[in-house]
């Protein structure tokens, strides 16, 4: 993590400017309805969305703009180059002690732009007081992982006319993340219509940063939210938003990444969430994430390193990265495996006891690490003895933490540990590890596992242990134990040969969904594209 006086002024701003082509497509979603009478503009920047909508004719119907910029060069800049429009007011003030200033007397017809993004950490200590009443006074939970875009959302919200409309560039954050829950359901609360627009492709070329144009709308009747997706910003000369229909909004905590499928998806999906047939994973097992050593690189070593430091007692067998993982059942031979290649496949367990009462070799290892700084980390240096890693114990199985095309889940067969790169999975007692394990292995779970991931940096997929919990599998407790080994030895080959792992997915949902639990192909085939779509999306801004 960057302290605040190594990062960029433009990170600490959150300065990340709008490409025209989109903030003229964003004003002109306006300019063909009842003009707004006053517009407001919460973070102008380079005066972008002022242009587009000065070429839209906004300056000579409405009765003010407003414009708010914290960087006192960038507002001069824009002040000068509006100058000659009287309407167009330009402050240079920190947009939360503006809000703070006007909130009770202040509406707006119309609030666009591209909020910062700067995380709680560079915050000066006044910003974050500011942020959190915001968001406090609205009933939601201030935190430090709130970034200032959430509550310029809260506060811009908060000061829509009656039939007032927002459009913002932000985040593909806020459809999936944890800490924009309560913004997804402020949002929810507070707009009749919600309308989002994606790009399959980055908007942004200097960060790697998925984002959304968000669309709002105030008014008494509820039409829900709605979905449009773009490749790039080549489709914003012909897109029409109208293409796609309204669905129905939960006011619930939930993903809006569930609205990529459609009504008929979103049909299947309740209906397996309330089948008796259907388990979540959270039902049968412990989900936690794996061991956190606060330096991988250091605790996870390779044989050559054992041998050196003659670590032989202090070791476990680890399976440490996704690439250790090439099959279904993680036996002694798939570890010895990544030993004779040299990989990192032990971790080191040091007992808690001084460094000069471990044998000379393995108190020399400490003691280089030291001298080398490896014990500065945070993890390492709140311990009583930085070597020493808590929480060691021997998992059932292995869950991705990061994937590609999909999670695995591996069954550990030869008493391995993991580090936090996968979660370790531990089963309620009386229960089959081989038959939870073939009971994710299908078209319905793969699709489940997409909705209630998110996807990261570079088109992977992230899902934390809450996650995988809510993963619905089905029931196999009345299919025969040599049945379930005798399908998962199927999957374990075809993973273990690299194949193309819809094949194994072929032949769980035909003798599992299908024959054992007497579901209609239709079912598997619809949730194979529920999976398919989610997984292409994430896998296209790759």
């Amino acid at each position: 993590m960057k302290l605040k006086a190594d990062s960029t002024e433009q990170k600490l701003r959150g300065a990340y400017y709008t490409p025209l082509p989109l903030a003229e497509m964003m004003v002109g979603l306006f300019a063909n309805e009842s003009m707004p009478v006053s517009v407001l503009e919460p973070s102008c920047g380079d005066g972008v969305f002022l242009d587009a909508a000065i070429k839209r004719h906004f300056n000579k119907v409405a009765k003010e703009i407003i414009a708010i910029e914290i960087d006192k060069e960038e507002a001069a800049k824009t002040r000068k180059s509006t100058k000659e429009y009287k309407n167009i007011k330009v402050y240079n003030e920190d947009f939360f002690d503006y809000y703070n200033r006007t909130f009770k007397q202040k509406k707006y017809d119309l609030i666009l732009g591209n909020p910062p993004y700067v995380r709680y950490q560079y915050l000066e200590e006044s910003q974050r007081e500011l942020l959190s009443a915001i968001l406090t006074s609205q009933g939601m939970r201030a935190n430090k992982l709130i970034n200032t875009w959430v509550g310029f959302m809260v506060a811009c919200v908060n000061l829509l006319s009656e039939k007032g409309k927002i459009a913002f560039v932000v985040p593909a954050e806020i459809m999936q993340v944890a800490y924009a829950e309560d913004l997804r359901l402020f949002l929810a609360d507070k707009l009749s219509k919600i309308t989002l627009i994606t790009f399959e492709e980055l908007i942004f070329p200097d960060i790697e940063q998925e984002i959304v144009v968000f669309v709002g709308e105030k008014g008494k009747q509820e039409k829900g939210i709605r979905i449009v997706q773009l490749n790039n910003l080549e489709d914003l000369k012909s897109f029409d938003i109208e293409t796609n229909g309204f669905q129905k909004l939960q006011h619930v905590h939930e993903k809006w990444t569930r609205y990529f499928t459609n009504n008929e998806e979103n049909t299947l999906i309740k209906q397996i969430k309330e089948d008796k047939r259907f388990q979540k994973l959270s039902d049968v097992s412990l989900v936690n994430v794996g061991i956190t050593t606060g330096n991988n690189k250091y605790f996870s070593v390779n044989q050559d390193k054992v041998d050196g430091y003659k670590l032989q007692d202090v070791v476990r067998p680890l399976i440490g990265r996704s690439s250790h993982a090439d099959s279904v059942y993680f036996k002694e031979d798939d570890w010895m495996k990544n030993v004779l290649k040299g990989k990192a496949a032990y971790l080191i367990d040091f007992p808690e006891k001084n460094i000069e009462d471990f044998p000379e070799e393995q108190g020399k290892y400490i003691k280089e690490g030291e001298e080398n700084g490896e014990n500065k980390g945070y993890k390492c240096r709140i311990r009583d003895k930085w070597y020493c890693i808590p929480s060691v114990w021997v998992p059932h199985a292995f869950f991705l933490r990061r994937s590609n095309l999909y999670p695995k889940f591996v069954l550990n067969c030869c008493n391995a540990v993991s580090t936090d790169t996968m979660h370790r999975i531990k089963f309620n007692e009386d229960i089959n590890p081989e038959q939870i394990v073939l009971s994710y292995y299908n078209s319905i779970s793969f699709a489940f596992t997409e909705l209630c991931g998110r996807s990261y940096g570079g088109g992977v997929l992230e899902i934390l242990p809450r996650e995988v919990g809510n993963i619905m599998v089905p029931k196999l407790d009345d299919i025969p134990v040599q049945q379930v080994r005798n399908i998962l030895k199927q999957v374990d080959g075809i993973i273990r040969t690299g194949d193309n792992i819809e094949a194994a997915l072929d032949i769980v949902d035909r003798e599992i969904i299908v024959d054992a639990l007497g579901y209609d192909e239709k079912v598997c085939q619809m949730a194979r594209g529920i999976w398919k779509k989610l997984q292409t999306r994430r896998l296209k801004r790759g």
